[in-house]
């Protein structure tokens, strides 16, 4: 199965998704990490334009091939990544799940992106003022939405897990 998360910067996406992908043993695929990686190899002023999304998409199809389950972080702030995170997983075969996370909160939200620290090296994380700027197409696919302002990522992580079990066949965890 393809668990496809998405959402605005500061929602709780990457310490929710690493956090199921712990518990599912699921292989973890975070396009962040990937677009960092392609900025330093082709220097902090490249333009990556899609490159990270796209080389996402190869490594989860590669590993939905194998039978494991993906869980793949991202924005996913546009239809045409959901779409393509969706051709993925026809592609090799699989169900889908997509996730969006909000966070109703705007205070909260604020505080998250505004108190947040890079974890990965030479990462330059969004401001607030660039994350009301973001575009983000609302999404039209069925999907679950799990709002982070008033849940625990314990919560969250459990009330996703709960939809995936009665999404799979007899109802059983991936």
């Amino acid at each position: 199965m393809l668990i496809a998360f998405g959402g605005l910067p500061g929602t709780g996406k990457t310490t929710i998704a690493q956090t199921l992908a712990r518990k599912l043993a699921a292989v973890y695929l975070r396009i962040d990490t990937l677009e960092q990686a392609f900025i330093e190899a082709a220097g902090a002023a490249a333009d990556i334009g899609p490159a990270g999304y796209l080389a996402g998409y190869g490594v989860a199809k590669d590993n939905l091939r194998l039978g494991l389950t993906v869980v793949a972080d991202s924005v996913n702030a546009l239809h045409m990544t959901r779409s393509a995170w969706r051709s993925v997983a026809l592609e090799a075969g699989v169900q889908i799940f997509e996730i969006e996370l909000v966070c109703s909160d705007t205070t909260t939200h604020r505080l998250r992106v505004e108190g947040r620290r890079a974890d990965i090296p030479g990462h330059k994380l969004p401001t607030w003022k660039s994350v009301l700027e973001r575009q983000y197409e609302a999404w039209e696919s069925e999907h679950l939405v799990v709002d982070t302002a008033n849940v625990s990522v314990e919560q969250a992580v459990d009330a996703i897990i709960h939809r995936l079990s009665m999404s799979s066949p007899e109802g059983r965890l991936l």
